[in-house]
């Protein structure tokens, strides 16, 4: 598929989407700034289309760094109502202006954070080949419950097979398992082991 093609498609669906959701964004804002105060969302430079930095938007679901309390890692920091949406995926909603931007895709390998970059394995690296997605084939075929290496094969399958059929099959695919709140995390983990790197051949 070519890039005017998808990102035609891109902006199809994102600006309803933006627009649909609009008013449950606005309530989670504001359950979010009541229960944990501002900032409502949560910004982090993520890699992009070859590994270009860009600033990826989500609604906050997790508390600050807290020491003395003890609030140091992501089971401490994650709260009840950050719980609710990320279950829901309603933290997500806020990609779809990272869609339009043109900084992602509805559909391609989820951005994930920069010093992975230095991690990967060349085969790995090939994810940042398209532009990453809200959405992609890693996440309908498992989400947080496959392994890494798992994830970074489906990346680099979608890569290579990526069409207009195929990202309307993801998509569709997408909303069942939103609504089956399926993959969300990995096993002994609110969401996916930090990762480490892969065995290089």
């Amino acid at each position: 598929m070519s890039y005017r093609a998808k990102r035609a498609v891109d902006l199809a669906l994102a600006i309803p989407a933006l627009l649909a959701t609009a008013p449950i964004q606005l309530v989670a804002a504001a359950a979010i700034r009541v229960t944990m105060g501002p900032p409502v969302l949560f910004r982090q430079r993520r890699p992009g289309l070859g590994g270009t930095p860009f600033t990826m938007l989500k609604l906050r679901t997790m508390r600050s760094i807290d020491v003395r309390s003890g609030r140091v890692d992501d089971a401490s920091r994650l709260t009840g109502l950050g719980r609710l949406l990320r279950a829901t995926s309603i933290d997500e909603l806020p990609a779809f202006l990272n869609v339009i931007r043109g900084d992602m895709s509805l559909v391609g390998p989820r951005p994930l954070l920069m010093h992975y970059l230095d991690l990967y394995t060349p085969e790995q690296a090939r994810r940042h080949e398209v532009r990453p997605g809200v959405t992609g084939l890693a996440q309908v075929s498992g989400r947080n419950a496959l392994t890494w290496e798992d994830k970074f094969a489906k990346d680099v399958e979608y890569v290579d097979k990526h069409s207009l059929r195929l990202d309307l099959s993801i998509l569709l695919i997408t909303l069942g398992k939103v609504l089956q709140r399926d993959g969300i995390s990995a096993d002994g983990d609110v969401t996916m082991p930090e990762f480490l790197g892969s065995q290089r051949a």
